[in-house]
């Protein structure tokens, strides 16, 4: 026998924990995730920085956003789920001044090497700086969802992958794993797999594409020096930051991907340490642990969030993108509020009215 809900939210990633957290004790909520433990793919692969500077103008408006709710909740925390780590872009003029926006501004040659000694001096020659980018201690962050949610009734049912959905009614009928589920609203927060769920409810897919992004945890000569900002190649060739005595290290590459458990092409670590070591004096040695994550996006860029037009109580949460941590308090606050039917003009959700509108266009047929 089917177990009844107000929603149903499928995908256990940062996207569908901070929803139910956002909606937990202000309706009936059942939480789904395939693997055996929440946040399996790209919610565990995360390089935990949040940088108002990056990413569509749309995404800016909702990481503020994020930062200010998450800064709210440390004021009144023991434990920090934000440390202040600066986000510094490195490479010639007009490939800085392209991709620098938001908080980011120009900073002088002396200034980058002065923040970031580990850097070749003639491997760039100008820098911009975000001073407002946060480190994220991102499993406190998904750990606290997690709590939120069950302290108040959400059922968060692992090992769950659904196999069927369907409208029934005025609500919908699903099967995950050994379980059905019914319910009013259901959230497809499934990630890389957000347009198989929905082939699988009979919508639509909206043509998400799943990106491959590799990092890795490496051994090096000369650790950064605290307070080292997070430094990016503004041609998307790298990316490096401190990780205590070892450095986070990344390629930036983006691969279109089938939906997978991704794991790193062979060669593309040892191709990025050949690269890193001939601009910087890190003197990476060895790797520690190597990963690749999946970053699925619309075609546009734009996170996708609210009802689709043709399917009634079919909820898409999915998009996200490589900035899933950066906006998802900001995106959770809006998307409870749209299935709660809250969302007003005094609203806070209303703070970013008009970027809220773009996000939800990529939703319309």
């Amino acid at each position: 026998m089917a177990s009844n809900y107000d929603v149903v939210i499928v995908g256990g990633g940062i996207g569908g924990l901070s929803l139910a957290a956002a909606l937990a004790g202000k309706c009936t909520v059942a939480l789904v995730e395939a693997e055996q433990s929440l946040a399996f793919h790209t919610s565990s692969r995360s390089a935990r920085q949040l940088i108002p500077s990056y990413g569509p103008a749309v995404v800016q408006d909702l990481t503020v956003r994020t930062l200010e709710m998450l800064g709210e909740r440390d004021a009144q925390a023991a434990e920090p789920i934000l440390t202040p780590r600066g986000f510094m872009l490195v490479g010639d003029q007009e490939t800085v001044r392209a991709e620098a926006s938001g908080n980011m501004h120009a900073i002088t040659h002396d200034e980058a090497m002065r923040l970031c000694p580990a850097l070749s001096p003639e491997s760039f020659s100008a820098a911009g700086l975000d001073n407002g980018s946060f480190g994220c201690n991102a499993p406190l962050l998904l750990e606290e969802h997690r709590r939120t949610a069950e302290a108040a009734g959400v059922d968060i049912i692992t090992g769950a992958k659904v196999h069927s959905a369907q409208r029934l009614g005025s609500g919908w009928q699903l099967g995950a794993g050994t379980e059905g589920f019914q319910s009013g609203v259901v959230v497809n927060a499934a990630g890389a797999w957000a347009d198989e769920l929905a082939v699988i409810s009979g919508v639509e897919k909206l043509g998400l594409q799943p990106y491959r992004r590799t990092a890795a945890i490496v051994n090096v000569e000369n650790p950064l020096a605290p307070g080292t900002p997070m430094v990016c190649a503004a041609d998307d060739s790298f990316y490096f930051r401190a990780e205590g005595n070892q450095v986070l290290i990344s390629p930036s590459e983006t691969v279109p991907s089938g939906a997978e458990d991704a794991k790193p092409y062979p060669g593309d670590v040892e191709a990025l340490i050949n690269k890193l070591n001939a601009v910087t004096s890190l003197g990476i040695r060895s790797v520690d642990r190597a990963w690749t994550g999946l970053r699925t996006e619309a075609a546009d860029g734009i996170p996708v969030v609210g009802f689709d037009a043709e399917a009634p109580g079919f909820f898409w949460l999915a998009g996200q993108g490589g900035y899933g941590f950066q906006t998802s308090s900001a995106i959770a606050e809006l998307a409870a509020a749209l299935i709660l039917g809250e969302v007003r003009d005094d609203s806070p959700e209303s703070r970013t009215a008009e970027q809220l509108a773009a996000v939800r266009w990529s939703i319309r047929r």
